[in-house]
């Protein structure tokens, strides 16, 4: 109350919030590399920074932690769902976005499996959609030498009535 009653402007009654410095501040470079290098225990921390001397309270570095800990990181992107790669993999490639198609791209890239499965799906869209039944036992063959579980049963399926799928495929 002093204050108000001593101040002759009244701008002489408002504080600026100005960050205050404290002992901490000449070790939170430290404690920012430490922290960044996986060292997260405060305990040790502290115990770092008095080993040097340092007149500083375990309270002091735990709150400086705190606020390491509450800063935002860079998160990586996250992974492309089941849903999405099966959606990529079985759309025409034509109606695929170019993030749908680098996405795809970069999935395919990292297992042979799906690239080899996204292979044989794709010959098999193009069968449908050309009619080319003619292609069919070599398809089956071709899935049958990969060794792809699901594909290689859905495979063996079609060749249990080889001549019915291959009339579907070819005929109107």
């Amino acid at each position: 109350m002093l204050r108000y009653a001593n101040a002759a402007p009244w701008q002489d009654t408002i504080r600026e919030n100005r960050p205050q410095s404290s002992r901490l501040d000449p070790y939170k470079p430290y404690l920012q590399r430490r922290f960044a290098e996986g060292c997260t225990n405060v305990t040790q921390l502290h115990g770092e920074l008095v080993a040097e001397q340092a007149p500083v309270t375990y309270g002091m570095v735990r709150a400086h932690i705190a606020t390491l800990r509450e800063a935002p990181y860079a998160a990586s992107p996250r992974p492309p769902t089941v849903r999405q790669v099966t959606g990529w993999i079985t759309r025409h490639p034509m109606t695929l976005s170019e993030e749908d198609r680098a996405g795809l791209k970069d999935v395919l890239a990292r297992c042979p499996e799906l690239d080899t499965a996204a292979g044989h799906a794709r010959d098999f869209g193009e069968m449908l959609t050309g009619r080319f039944g003619a292609t069919l036992p070599a398809w089956i063959d071709a899935v049958d030498a990969s060794r792809l579980p699901g594909l290689t049963g859905f495979a063996l399926h079609l060749h249990q009535d080889l001549d019915a799928v291959t009339a579907g495929l070819t005929l109107d």
